[in-house]
């Protein structure tokens, strides 16, 4: 027998404590569920408050003011005659609880808390919630506003399953997804039919692959329907929630929502078999296990909802509704996502925080070229979405423009909007070559930049000339006779400048522009996770920023970021800046010495990235690297020089640790960020690493001794 469910799940773009417009979203979202016949909702993770609200989920107003929207959203008409799945922080018994709420005609039904808590890299959930024990419901006592809306006095709240007329459904969230035991394996030998998972899921590169895969994995087994709804956008923090909310029966897609969108509200539904399920849930194998699980009094507790169905009546049969068609995966690169993910941040980092644009140092390198080629991409999305009549795009895009609100201007082209909200400036000195004024000045006219040209010189001097005035001394570079120290410090003079120019036009260019309605521009920085890594960069220079796109990008995924955008964003200027040298042209240019960055690091940036990966991902420290490093790069270096190597970076990282402190934020890419202020929470002052070498020295004494041995014997 056929029987057909037309389900909804959403990716909403929330901001944190932005109550009413989170609730707005939502509400907008149920309509549009019901509008396409939907008989159930699904939403992201605590979306009436947003997922990034940190320490303020230690605040009671916090709770407080979700119950006020929760009460708003359940008895909104567009609400009604639809079964409804809330995210909200719930406080019971003094424990802070992360919940979703199940909401049918105004009466909440249940409030399920989170049993397993993400609580690694980005996520700290164990610092605001209690992760709910397992099986475990109980009485909730309803807050007076509902009590007084509603009539209703308590509901249950635990871990449960839902009892439909027509089927069985248990909701579940994000992270219980990812956990080895997850709660759907019990739910499905338990009789479970639709799964439901709310997540708060951020992007990083090459994540999706294993969200998709565990998404497909949880009914490929078992059997079942699986709704998965995300956030999407950043809603105030330094991660970007990607959305890509899907629905899936039986290990096949049936819906699959955009990865990277403008929109602040997407809902997708799909009409899925529940007889299909049954069906697939045939194996005898199977069901010797759920009834094991019966025969251990394992079965779930179930709460009752017998007067609402999700399907039509089997008399009543409706042509016009059909099972959704399957759906193959879609995937972006890497290049992709780069340029998608960070055209999406910046768009939303710009319109919330009501500025008039972005500033860039344009060096004609290819950080600040990767930077602003992202910028570009932006104004390619908002483009695109105010083609396809976004109004929400549409009046952001008036607004930070400068246009008045009654105005009917739209941008004609990526380059028309550039020029109104994008300013660059190349500040050149003594030391700049002339290739990389050039790249600069070009690639600006190329995506539409409102671009400078200064020299920085006049400054430099005033401040050494004074510098040598109080002191009697007169530092020199390298090149000139002078000492590392002298010309270390010459460098960051330069670039100490750099930083303080640039917010001085940040400020000002709008005044100058005569753009009206006020606010300055955001300072964007460039320094990639390579060299936050390493250290190689000047405390407080120009990566100090309001914020850094590419903190979090390797240098290598850049190059292929820089070579897709040079194709698909018809930018042939870009081959320049990925044939060039990168170097930070602070240092005196000769016939014999051009400064080079890899020469200067004493490391490659892909050897950067694989000791990235090595110390973060893999948790190795100086002797385990060692180790691992031998077998990588046994086949062209000694073990010697694999330890010498080593050494180094430890050394630099060390030493550097203290720039981490006070980094710009950067969006959140790669999994081997150094991000002090939460994703890499180390020491910055460290002793001296001693016992790690002396093993390996050890090590390679035995080892040369061994090799000398057998050259004798040769």
């Amino acid at each position: 027998m056929v029987q057909l469910v037309k389900l909804a799940t959403c990716q909403l773009n929330q901001w944190v404590l932005d109550f009413e417009g989170n609730a707005a979203r939502i509400i907008e979202s149920i309509k549009h569920a019901k509008e396409q016949g939907a008989t159930f909702r699904l939403g992201p993770e605590l979306e009436i408050t947003g997922y990034g609200c940190l320490d303020h989920f230690l605040e009671n107003d916090t709770y407080d003011h979700s119950w006020d929207m929760i009460e708003r959203i359940i008895t909104h008409p567009n609400c009604q005659d639809i079964l409804i799945d809330l995210g909200a922080p719930i406080m019971h018994k003094g424990l802070r609880l992360n919940c979703r709420v199940i909401v049918h005609n105004s009466k909440i039904v249940l409030v399920r808390p989170k049993l397993s808590l993400a609580n690694d890299g980005n996520f700290r959930e164990m610092r605001y919630f209690t992760p709910w024990p397992k099986g475990v419901l109980e009485d909730f006592y309803l807050p007076d506003v509902i009590r007084e809306s509603t009539g209703q006095v308590k509901c249950e709240i635990g871990e449960c399953v839902l009892r439909l007329q027509d089927t069985v459904l248990a909701p579940e969230t994000c992270e219980e997804l990812f956990t080895p035991n997850g709660p759907s394996i019990a739910q499905g030998l338990d009789g479970v039919e639709i799964f439901t998972n709310a997540s708060g899921s951020h992007h990083s590169l090459r994540k999706l692959d294993q969200r998709l895969q565990l998404i497909l994995e949880a009914t490929r087994k078992s059997g079942g329907v699986y709704m998965y709804s995300n956030q999407c956008g950043g809603d105030g923090d330094r991660l970007y929630y990607d959305g890509c909310a899907m629905i899936v029966i039986n290990g096949k897609i049936k819906a699959q929502g955009s990865q990277f969108s403008l929109k602040d509200v997407e809902v997708l539904t799909a009409t899925v078999d529940l007889d299909e399920v049954r069906s697939y849930r045939f194996a005898p194998s199977r069901a010797l296990q759920a009834v094991e699980q019966l025969r251990n009094g394992n079965s779930l507790k179930r709460i009752e909802l017998l007067e609402y169905r999700l399907s039509r009546k089997s008399a009543v049969i409706d042509f016009s509704l059909k099972p959704s068609p399957t759906l193959e995966p879609r995937y972006h690169t890497p290049s992709e996502e780069i340029g998608m993910c960070g055209g999406a941040f910046l768009w939303d980092y710009l319109r919330r925080s009501r500025q008039a644009g972005y500033f860039i140092p344009l060096s004609g390198g290819i950080d600040s070229c990767a930077t602003s080629v992202m910028v570009f991409n932006m104004c390619r999305m908002v483009l695109q979405a105010i083609d396809e009549g976004d109004k929400q795009v549409i009046a952001d895009a008036r607004r930070i423009s400068g246009e008045a609100e009654d105005s009917d201007w739209l941008p004609k082209s990526p380059q028309e909007l550039s020029n109104k909200i994008f300013h660059t400036c190349f500040m050149g000195s003594v030391n700049s070559s002339k290739e990389t004024r050039s790249r600069a000045k070009e690639l600006a006219a190329n995506i539409g930049a409102y671009h400078i040209d200064l020299n920085i010189d006049s400054v430099v001097t005033a401040l050494t000339t004074m510098f040598s005035a109080v002191t009697n001394f007169v530092p020199r570079f390298k090149l000139h006779g002078g000492t590392a120290t002298e010309n270390l410090a010459l460098q960051n003079i330069q670039a100490r400048l750099r930083m303080v120019i640039a917010y001085m036009f940040a400020q000002l260019l709008p005044s100058v522009r005569q753009r009206p309605g006020g606010g300055g521009l955001l300072v964007l920085g460039s320094a990639n996770v390579d060299e936050c890594l390493r250290g190689y960069l000047t405390k407080y220079d120009c990566s100090s920023a309001d914020i850094n796109p590419i903190g979090g990008i390797s240098k290598t995924d850049l190059k292929g970021f820089i070579a897709y955008a040079q194709e698909h964003y018809d930018l042939p200027i870009l081959e320049g800046f990925l044939s060039a040298v990168p170097t930070a042209e602070l240092e005196p240019i000769s016939e014999t010495y051009v400064q080079s960055d890899e020469a200067d690091m004493g490391m490659t940036y892909d050897e950067l990235s694989q000791f990235g990966t090595l110390r973060k991902v893999h948790r190795l420290s100086g002797y385990g690297m060692w180790q691992a490093l031998l077998h990588l790069w046994g086949d062209r270096l000694s073990p010697r020089q694999v330890y010498e190597k080593t050494r180094w970076f430890f050394w630099c990282w060390a030493a550097n640790r203290h720039k981490m402190t006070v980094m710009t934020p950067a969006l959140h890419m790669e999994q081997y960020s150094p991000d002090d202020n939460r994703y890499d929470l180390r020491p910055f002052v460290y002793p001296v690493f001693s016992w790690p070498w002396k093993k390996v020295e050890d090590a390679l004494k035995v080892f040369e001794s061994e090799e000398a041995k057998a050259k004798k014997t040769e």
